[in-house]
């Protein structure tokens, strides 16, 4: 590994997470223990243990940098504004709306930004203990092992494209200028798995519209390491501050990006 102390401390903080916050909540969360944020979008107990737990741990890591977490933005809005400056972001439990079913995927996804680029980035998947990680300029790993993305070969590619927050006009235009060049599978929703499908061969492309940053830090950056491409679709980089900013392509190559950008133009 290229940061193997910090990302020892990092692998332990995640897994203590989700063996004292998560899992014991997996499959026994009580009515009162979930609630909703948005009308198709839940919060649990498990979420803001988790945070709490990392947040704490992260502060020990390094107090200098601020930190960015989902619920606590979620009730303070004014925390976005550290996302412009060194911090690190959280995710305490991606995929929250799987987890409060009762079934997988759903994983942490953390993050370390300086002026509002991502400069490293963790991924563990809270079931099978799947650890991804990238430094920026230093390449992408998972459990130990490079990782170089591989499209998977599929004629037509492989396709899973969000559109639970598009509008109902972005969603025909995709219907009419996308779909019909892929082969459809259902999304994961949730970031921690679909951006390690994208490199690992089981996805070759992702349209993703919402784009927050404890969502994507750690997974753009990852898949960009490995050789992938995940960006804007008109090609610009994907920032953290730029948290509201709609419209995000990742694709497990650079050609295979350009092919769904081209596409995309033929959305607006």
């Amino acid at each position: 590994m290229i940061q193997p102390r910090l990302d020892g401390a990092i692998h332990a903080l995640m897994k203590r997470a989700s063996e004292t916050a998560i899992l014991p909540h997996y499959r026994k969360l009580s009515d009162g223990q979930v609630t909703h944020k948005a009308a198709d979008d839940v919060v649990t107990v498990a979420d803001h243990t988790a945070e709490e737990i990392l947040a704490q741990g992260l502060a020990a890591i390094d107090p200098a940098l601020a930190i960015v977490g989902e619920e606590a933005a979620h009730h303070d809005a004014s925390v976005l504004d550290a996302l412009a400056g060194d911090c690190w972001i959280i995710d305490p439990l991606d995929g929250t709306n799987n987890f409060a079913a009762g079934h997988a995927p759903f994983g942490i996804l953390l993050a370390r930004a300086e002026g509002g680029v991502a400069q490293s980035g963790w991924i563990f998947d809270c079931l099978t203990g799947r650890f991804c990680v990238a430094h920026r300029g230093m390449g992408a790993f998972a459990n130990g092992e490079r990782v170089k993305a591989q499209p998977s070969g599929a004629i037509p590619p492989i396709a899973a494209i969000s559109l639970i927050f598009m509008d109902d006009g972005q969603r025909e235009a995709v219907k009419r200028h996308i779909a019909p060049y892929y082969a459809l599978v259902d999304i994961p929703r949730c970031a921690a798995e679909q951006y390690p499908r994208l490199a690992l061969g089981q996805n070759d492309v992702s349209i993703f519209e919402r784009t927050l940053a404890w969502d994507h830090a750690a997974g753009v950056l990852w898949l960009n390491e490995a050789g992938g491409m995940a960006a804007r679709p008109d090609g610009s980089p994907y920032r953290v501050d730029e948290w509201d900013r709609k419209g995000l392509i990742g694709a497990a190559s650079p050609a295979l990006w350009q092919e769904l950008a081209a596409l995309y133009q033929k959305l607006d």
